[in-house]
């Protein structure tokens, strides 16, 4: 299948678009690639550059993989297809991008970025849903946070011009899409809604 892009260049760039959940979003996306040590990251889709930029400076070794030749990728193409050899990339990091592609694509595109990641993956996905959240800061302790999502499980998800499915709406459940990754041979770590970003769920994915 091919695909078109979704978004005009234009539109990564405004204040709208770069506002504090956007921030904190790329925040969860640097701290989860970094934590986990990686030589070399390959990130799927470019946006605005700012996830790339900081985590070129705190790895070293970043290359960009986007559709879009305008947002000006290291290499153009798409992730059901990637131009990359076999375990090319210690970790690869693919934020927003799985769900602008077609359902029947995810196992796919899943397969192909177990095929060029070495050790790990970091994807994130928008989940729709009620969250509910707490945060407490003790003097001499750490800020704890707790954080309880009710799923938009009976809604059936629209295609909007560029979401074709969302994590959380009918029929696309955590555990749904944890078996798909689990059948592309990834082991799932850990899956997290942070407090200060509950549209979105972080997988932390293990290339065993």
């Amino acid at each position: 299948m091919d695909y078109n892009p979704q978004t005009d260049p234009s539109d990564y760039f405004n204040r709208k678009y770069v506002n504090s959940d956007r921030l904190a979003s790329y925040t969860h996306q640097v701290e989860s690639v970094t934590d986990l040590l990686p030589a070399s990251v390959l990130e799927i889709g470019v946006g605005n550059g700012i996830t790339r930029d900081i985590i070129k400076k705190l790895v070293g070794v970043i290359k960009t993989l986007d559709i879009d030749p305008k947002l000006k990728p290291d290499f153009v193409g798409s992730v059901t297809a990637m131009p990359f050899p076999d375990s090319s990339h210690d970790l690869v990091l693919a934020a927003e991008i799985l769900e602008h592609l077609p359902w029947d694509d995810l196992p796919k595109a899943l397969s192909e970025i177990k095929r060029v990641s070495k050790k790990f993956a970091v994807i994130t996905l928008p989940h729709a849903g009620y969250t509910f959240s707490l945060q407490f800061k003790l003097p001499l302790l750490k800020r704890k946070s707790f954080t309880w999502k009710l799923p938009h499980f009976w809604k059936e998800h629209k295609f909007n011009g560029q979401h074709y499915w969302e994590l959380g709406k009918k029929g696309f459940s955590r555990t749904r899409v944890t078996k798909i990754m689990n059948q592309a041979g990834f082991n799932v770590i850990s899956d997290t809604i942070y407090p200060d970003d509950p549209a979105h769920c972080v997988f932390i994915l293990k290339n065993d």
